[in-house]
């Protein structure tokens, strides 16, 4: 590339950011063995800013890295407390949970199902698939070690990055004032600053929207006296953080439970309770929080997922909507508007 042709590139600032948008695509592709650790880095990192910043809005003259250090520590303590004393009343409640999904199969309205299915079914079939179910057991706890090392990595990072926050900045700032490559740093940190406000924006509204979801259906489950409380509020709160589906999703295994409790009767009480939550969240919750900014049609929702989901695995079921979401912004289909996402820098 001669001299000229160069400098017609850098003038060209839509043609350079699109470079810069598909070499950031490459990189990400090629660390996605790291994606873990980067997504929660950057979610923990985020939290951790804006609540600095809200730390510092009423108490203006409070030192960040004081803020900090606290939060850290706090968190920590939290976290010890959660795996010492919640932690093995939550695993005994799952496996209640998991005895009671056993005593549904053994049900004598299950035994009927299951016959007709041996019927049809080799018994070749049936240990193949039990093989495959122990591989999915030592596959699922090595997830979780693996996550585990990217949790704790990523609590970390993002302890170091908001304990020098302003050194951070400054320090960041630099790459901004190259003179070779000034216009490299600007895209990168444009695209950066367009995603933090997307991502940012959806990530808290999503949030809020899971804890609502959560606590309505655990006043619903203890008024209808389901066992394992804990365990059932904990993976609808997970599942709420993936958009739509997540209700939808957690209707299997309540309804499961509430069978083996109540039969019937509570199986319709559970579905008359997730339509009710859909309903609110469809209706009141999403346009609450999301404030009309980040709203898809409901169709749009699921194919984004779907296609997340082949992509980037379980994490495109969080991360699906707000990466959507970012590239209808850069690309003016749909913009989002300022306010709640502010940049990290």
């Amino acid at each position: 590339m001669t001299l000229s042709s160069w400098k017609k590139f850098t003038a060209n600032i839509s043609l350079h950011r699109v470079v810069v948008l598909l070499l950031i695509i490459a990189v990400l592709y090629a660390a996605r063995g790291m994606m873990n650790t980067i997504l929660l880095t950057f979610i923990f990192t985020y939290l951790v800013v804006h609540w600095i910043r809200l730390v510092q809005r009423f108490i203006p003259k409070l030192p960040s890295i004081v803020i900090v250090l606290v939060t850290y520590i706090l968190l920590i303590l939290g976290l010890y407390y959660v795996v010492t004393d919640y932690l093995p009343m939550i695993v005994n409640q799952i496996a209640k949970m998991v005895d009671s999904l056993i005593k549904f199969y053994q049900s004598n309205d299950m035994n009927g199902v299951m016959k007709l299915i041996n019927h049809y079914v080799s018994t070749r079939t049936i240990i193949s698939q039990a093989k495959h179910g122990v591989t999915l057991a030592v596959n699922t706890l090595t997830s979780i070690g693996t996550l585990t090392i990217s949790f704790v990595m990523s609590l970390i990072l993002s302890f170091f990055y908001t304990i020098e926050l302003k050194q951070m900045n400054e320090f960041s700032q630099l790459f901004l004032e190259s003179k070779s490559l000034g216009w490299f740093f600007k895209d990168i940190y444009y695209f950066g600053k367009k995603f933090v406000n997307t991502f940012g924006v959806v990530l808290e509204a999503q949030f809020f929207i899971a804890i609502c979801n959560t606590v309505l259906t655990l006043i619903c489950l203890s008024f209808m006296h389901m066992p394992q409380i804990f365990a059932l509020g904990l993976m609808v709160f997970i599942l709420s953080l993936v958009p739509v589906a997540g209700v939808i999703i957690s209707l299997i295994p309540l309804s499961m439970v509430a069978y083996s409790v109540g039969g019937f009767r509570y199986v319709v009480y559970i579905i008359i309770m997730i339509l009710v939550i859909h309903a609110l969240e469809a209706y009141v919750l999403n346009p609450k929080f999301m404030s009309s900014r980040t709203e898809l049609p409901i169709f749009y929702t699921f194919v984004v997922l779907l296609v997340s989901e082949h992509l980037f695995g379980t994490w495109g079921l969080i991360v699906g909507v707000p990466i959507f979401t970012f590239l209808l912004d850069i690309c003016d289909v749909k913009q989002i508007r300022k306010g709640s996402g502010n940049s990290q820098k």
